[in-house]
C-alpha cells in the first residue's frame, strides 16, 4: 500500500526501501504488542498451553501452564505489516511471504496436535513433518527457479566470484538449506527467549546483506552479487519488529512460547534470506547457535547408536548446561552473546574478498 501511495501520489520518501523497512518494523512491533496479550488470555482460557516432554529437565515442569503457539501472532503481524509496505511486483518479496505462509501452516498443525492431545510428543509424526517440509521447500525452490529465474551460482565467503554454477542441483541445495535451518531453529527453541534473540540477530545480519545485494552501487563496491532482492529486507525488518514485540512476553520467565508455528517458520525464512542473498555458506556463521544446537543432537544420537555412550548429559546442548545446574538466564544470555559475536564476524567478512 505504501509503495502504491508513492507511485500514485508521488510521495518520494515512500519509494525508499529503508523507510518502508523502518515502517514495517514498527507496524509489526505494535501489532504484536497489541495482539499478544489478548492471545495469551485466550490461550489460558482454552488451555492452549505447552505440553512438557517427560524427559525434559525437572525445572521445565513448572512451565506446563504456559500458553504456546505465539508464533501465529507474530508471523501474522509480520505478514500484515509486509502487505502494507512491500512492492507487490517484486517476485522475491512474494517468495518471502510464500515461505512464511507454508511453514506457518506446518507448524500450526504440529502445535495444534500437541495441544489437542495434551502431549509433547503427540504432534505430527517426524516423517510426516519432514515430508511437508520437503514439499514446501520444493515449492519455494521451484518458485525461485521458474518464476523468479534466480541465479544458480554458488558463492563462498572471501571469494568475489561464484565458484560453480549448480544448475538443477541448486534446487536440492536450496531445499536442504531451508529444511535444515527450519529444524535447527526449532531445536534451539527450548528456553525462554533462547531462539528469539539469535533469530533477531541473524535477521539483522541477513537484512543488511539483502539490502546490499539489492543495491547495485553498494554491492559493486563490496564485490558482492547484485539481484533485485532489496524488497525482501522489508519483510525481514517486519519479522524483526514482530519478534521484538514477542520477546517482551517471551523473556524469562516466559508468558508465552512461540511453538513450532514460530520456530519452523523463522528458520525457513532465514534459509530463504540466505539463498536469495547468496549467503548459504555464510549462514553457518550467522546462525552459529542454531548450528551448535543441531550438531549437539547429531553427536548425541550418533554416539549413542555407535558406542552406547552419550557425549552430553542431555541434548540439545542447552539442556546439557541445565543438567550441570547452570541458571536458565545464564545459559540464555551466554548463547545470545555467542550469536552476536558470530554475526559481527559474519558482517566483517563481507569486506574481505
Amino acid at each position: 500500500m505504501l509503495y502504491w501511495l508513492h507511485e500514485i501520489l508521488d510521495i518520494n520518501i515512500l519509494g525508499y526501501i529503508t523507510i518502508r523497512a523502518g515502517i514495517s518494523f514498527f507496524l509489526a512491533l505494535f501489532f504484536t504488542l497489541f495482539l499478544l496479550p489478548k492471545f495469551i488470555r485466550w490461550a489460558q482460557r482454552t488451555s492452549s498451553v505447552q505440553p512438557i516432554n517427560e524427559w525434559a529437565p525437572e525445572r521445565h515442569k513448572e512451565k506446563a501452564s504456559t500458553p504456546t503457539m505465539g508464533g501465529i501472532v507474530f508471523i501474522s503481524a509480520t505478514i500484515f505489516a509486509s502487505l502494507l509496505t512491500i512492492k507487490f511486483s517484486n517476485v522475491f518479496a512474494l517468495g518471502g511471504l510464500l515461505t512464511l505462509v507454508l511453514f506457518t501452516i506446518i507448524g500450526f498443525q504440529d502445535d495444534y496436535a500437541k495441544i489437542k492431545k495434551h502431549e509433547n510428543l503427540a504432534g505430527l509424526k517426524a516423517r510426516t513433518k519432514l515430508i511437508l517440509q520437503i514439499i514446501s521447500a520444493l515449492i519455494i525452490a521451484c518458485f525461485l527457479c521458474f518464476f523468479a529465474d534466480f541465479n544458480t551460482d554458488l558463492y563462498v565467503p572471501f571469494i568475489k566470484s561464484p565458484v560453480i554454477d549448480m544448475g538443477a542441483f541448486s534446487i536440492i541445495l536450496w531445499i536442504l538449506v531451508i529444511i535444515a535451518t527450519s529444524n535447527a531453529v526449532n531445536l534451539t527453541d527450548g528456553l525462554d527467549g533462547l531462539a528469539t534473540v539469535p533469530s533477531i540477530v541473524a535477521l539483522t545480519s541477513l537484512t543488511f546483506i539483502i539490502y546490499i545485494t539489492g543495491n547495485a552501487k553498494i554491492s559493486s563496491y563490496l564485490l558482492m552479487p547484485n539481484f533485485d532482492v532489496g524488497e525482501v529486507a522489508i519483510i525481514a525488518s517486519a519479522l524483526m519488529g514482530a519478534l521484538t514485540g514477542f520477546l517482551w512476553h517471551n523473556c524469562h520467565p516466559a508468558e508465552v512460547f512461540m511453538g513450532d508455528s514460530g520456530s519452523l517458520t523463522i528458520g525457513a525464512f532465514l534459509g530463504y534470506l540466505a539463498i536469495i542473498s547468496k549467503s548459504e555458506i555464510l549462514l553457518l556463521l550467522i546462525g552459529s547457535i542454531f548450528v551448535i544446537e543441531t550438531l549437539s543432537v547429531i553427536l548425541q544420537v550418533g554416539s549413542y547408536k555407535l558406542r552406547k555412550k552419550r557425549v552430553f548429559l542431555m541434548a540439545p546442548i542447552h539442556h546439557h548446561f541445565e543438567m550441570k545446574q547452570w541458571a536458565e538466564n545464564k545459559i540464555i544470555v551466554r548463547f545470545w552473546i555467542i550469536a552476536i559475536l558470530s554475526n559481527i564476524i559474519a558482517l566483517i567478512s563481507l569486506k574481505i574478498r
